[in-house]
């Protein structure tokens, strides 16, 4: 096997699929480097702040799945916005470089190719589950007989948190009106069968299919488009949680015919702590002036907003889900990020992904030991960049051991340790030497 059959940078790539049929990884450093050396992508690592080991090394990385690093043209855009402001005081909105009063908007067309939808369609505001108990208010609509919301039982907790509030508000009984989507016994992640069937046995009864893209806890990729199918075949509306998979995964929100969607922007899209989030409403729900909804001046036609009057008229786009004007020191970190995702290219960056993820995995199957197994699914489709190690009877001084040597990860109760090799700026001598870690742990 010749490893320029596989040049990142070739022009003619072959397809991901045809390099993971035919690439054979092998376990040796000059593999990893070789690897790199070829990397059409290697350049944007430098694009990005490295945390630095407590021996002055730069740290192994793979946590962009709970926090994403900071791109060094971060500083610079705040400093802009910064300058503007005292330069121009109120002015800023209509003066600054990147003025104030449409800030929202500079985000449309870049994150509507991320997430795969129509500018219209998209919104950066607020967070993550706020935006999700702004699009249940419009999305979430229980009467006696279908009022049921169905969830996957190892949801992200605040998903959880959401869905039993919002259940509540309306009068009902959680107990009565969640259903929870649980593996089969023995089993770590959901089967679409297993999906599907629940979906079609409680048909008359469920209001809203509500899943995360990809779960946080397995790293499961679910088939978003099939689910959206079933769920609207039964009479349910459909939307996602798309916190670990916009960045991660190439998604296709408008042709899979998605009600609405819900994401942060700190984890994979690299904006920081709290970083502000996005939504998505599909365009069919756009032209409805009077569907349900929790309403805010920014959400008001553009156009009269500053005629002040008292009644609400909603853009016909998800930005009439909006509530206030643009929080741009919150924004800007994403300004530049977007920046960095728009010059690669979704269909690049899962390239890369794939390989990467494919490798780790490989180098972890060759760990002869029963103290750990990934419980992610091993087919590229059903999963993003995370591997999930789920560690033997949840013994975290594993993790506490390879922290202790550089990697950062993290840990997740009951007995998963979290790794995300990030295409953007993880590279292959990362994945070789994380192993090499975990492996003199584990054996050593």
């Amino acid at each position: 096997m010749q490893l320029h059959d596989f040049d990142f940078s070739s022009t003619n790539l072959l397809s991901t699929r045809n390099k993971m049929d035919t690439l054979v990884f092998e376990t040796s450093l000059a593999f990893a480097q070789k690897m790199d050396e070829q990397d059409a992508l290697k350049i944007y690592r430098d694009q990005f702040h490295l945390p630095k080991h407590t021996d002055g090394n730069d740290s192994l990385y793979f946590c962009g799945n709970s926090l994403g690093l900071q791109p060094k043209k971060v500083e610079s855009y705040l400093q802009q916005e910064l300058n503007d402001w005292k330069k121009f005081g109120v002015e800023g909105h209509f003066h600054a470089k990147n003025a104030w009063m449409p800030y929202h908007e500079f985000f449309s067309k870049k994150l509507a190719k991320i997430v795969g939808a129509q500018e219209q369609e998209v919104v950066v505001m607020n967070t993550l589950t706020t935006n999700l108990h702004l699009m249940m208010v419009s999305f979430y609509r229980p009467t006696a007989k279908r009022h049921k919301i169905v969830i996957e039982k190892a949801a992200f907790p605040s998903d959880k948190y959401a869905m039993d509030s919002q259940i509540r508000f309306h009068g009902y009984d959680p107990q009565e009106s969640l259903i929870q989507l649980s593996p089969r016994t023995g089993e770590e992640t959901l089967r679409i069968e297993d999906i599907e069937a629940t979906l079609r046995e409680n048909a008359d009864e469920i209001a809203l299919v509500m899943l995360g893209g990809v779960n946080y806890y397995t790293g499961q990729f679910f088939d978003l488009e099939y689910i959206t199918q079933i769920g609207h075949e039964i009479g349910a509306l459909v939307g996602f949680d798309l916190a670990h998979a916009a960045g991660n995964v190439v998604l296709k929100l408008h042709d899979w015919n998605v009600d609405f969607a819900v994401w942060c922007h700190y984890k994979y899209l690299n904006s920081g702590p709290g970083a502000i989030a996005g939504a998505f409403v599909h365009d069919k729900h756009l032209h409805d002036p009077n569907i349900p909804r929790f309403e805010g001046w920014w959400g008001h036609d553009k156009n009269t907003r500053f005629l002040m009057g008292d009644t609400f008229h909603p853009m016909a786009s998800a930005e009439s889900w909006q509530l206030s004007n643009a929080p741009v020191f919150s924004m800007t970190p994403l300004l530049a990020s977007l920046e960095l995702f728009d010059e690669v290219g979704m269909d690049k960056l899962q390239e890369k992904s794939k390989l990467l993820t494919a490798y780790m995995e490989f180098l972890l199957q060759q760990i002869e030991t029963d103290r750990i197994q990934i419980i992610t699914p091993s087919s590229p489709k059903d999963r993003g960049c995370q591997l999930s190690i789920q560690v033997k009877n949840g013994n975290k001084a594993l993790f506490d051991a390879i922290t202790a040597k550089g990697v950062i990860a993290d840990w997740r109760e009951p007995d998963v340790i979290r790794v995300a090799p990030v295409p953007l700026y993880n590279n292959f001598m990362d994945v070789y030497q994380f192993v090499e870690i975990l492996k003199s742990e584990l054996l050593g």
